[in-house]
């Protein structure tokens, strides 16, 4: 006859993961090039042309279906003019009360692509909720963009300079000039192309 156990006779799982501090998350670096290719603003095609890297690959990376080499690491840190462990999900920090960070005129990071020249602001803060840049509009038709651009997150603009025209994938393309703004779901395809004789200038917040 076997003997039955007293629970109290078993290992206590339950006591050794109370005494674990945080657990370990996984690591996710195809969201963190994500994030990053969005905080600069670049299409997955404005990523391939820097980096080398075909866009059919940075969007697998993107989406975990492949793992890159350490070359391709390579590529990406260089070609995004970053740190090769930038890729890596930054561990949490606790929130700092009064947090404030002044960009001085034209003091912003400049980050050109070849539709836009977006001039990063606030880039000294960490974990930023938002994301505002200025933006030279260069494109002056659709015809600029290889695709529609999507990224995650609500998006506000504000034209200070100009006038622009905003293509939007389940919207009517409309005329803004200085003093106008919108707000969408960034998700939604969109594009923004000037449509006066000087490049538009316009103030954009993404919020995630």
């Amino acid at each position: 006859m076997v003997r039955s156990r007293d629970k109290d006779e078993y290992p206590s799982i339950t006591i050794a993961k109370s005494d674990a501090e945080e657990p370990i998350e996984p690591l996710q670096l195809g969201a963190r090039l994500k994030e990053i290719r969005t905080e600069f603003g670049f299409t997955l095609e404005d990523a391939s042309k820097r980096t080398g890297l075909a866009r059919s690959t940075l969007s697998k990376i993107e989406n975990e279906q492949i793992s890159p080499t350490f070359q391709a690491l390579q590529k990406l840190a260089a070609g995004l003019q970053i740190d090769i462990p930038q890729l890596f999900k930054p561990p949490k920090k606790m929130a700092a009360a009064g947090r404030r960070d002044l960009t001085v005129v034209d003091g912003g990071k400049a980050h050109p692509t070849t539709t836009y020249e977006h001039e990063l602001l606030a880039t000294q803060l960490s974990n930023k909720k938002m994301m505002p840049f200025k933006s030279r509009i260069r494109a002056r038709g659709f015809s600029d963009f290889p695709d529609w651009v999507r990224h995650d997150g609500e998006e506000f603009l504000l034209v200070l300079e100009g006038s622009v025209c905003l293509f939007t994938e389940f919207y009517e393309p409309v005329e803004m000039a200085v003093g106008d703004s919108v707000y969408y779901d960034a998700t939604m395809g969109h594009m923004l192309t000037s449509t006066s004789e000087q490049d538009a200038q316009i103030l954009w917040v993404t919020a995630k």
